[in-house]
């Protein structure tokens, strides 16, 4: 978790309400791979809460995946966006929707990622400080 980036995918999960899983394993280290997480997977029609559970079933559930940056929207971060979007796939959601968390947009970065179906951006431009 991180303390910048935890509170902004909190906000973004309280906006949306499901079942928020912080740090969800996407792909698990092995001798050829590297660990990948999303920052938060949200299951959509389940109880607003945030799950103590790193592992849950997806198969067959709407989900949000979300990738945050307490910064501008970049090419790191779209990235992610991306690539997040293919891997939750792999688990057999009904269907997924690819969130780029930040706190700047980028007029120019922006169109090209949200041209991609399931990636959107969603830009938190509120007071930062007020978030826990």
């Amino acid at each position: 978790m991180s303390k910048h980036e935890t509170p902004l995918t909190r906000w973004y999960w309280q906006q949306v309400g499901g079942l928020l899983i912080e740090e969800f394993p996407l792909v698990k280290r092995s001798k050829g791979t590297s660990p990948r997480f999303l920052d938060g997977l949200i299951v959509l029609g389940e109880k607003a809460a945030i799950s103590e559970v790193g592992d849950f079933s997806i198969a067959g559930r709407d989900v949000i995946a979300i990738q945050t940056k307490a910064s501008r929207l970049g090419m790191y971060l779209m990235g992610q966006c991306v690539f997040s979007l293919e891997l939750v796939k792999r688990l057999n959601p009904r269907s997924v929707r690819s969130v780029a968390l930040c706190t700047a947009d980028d007029s120019v970065m922006r169109p090209m990622l949200e041209a991609i179906e399931g990636c959107e951006v969603v830009v938190f431009s509120g007071d930062r400080s007020k978030l826990h």
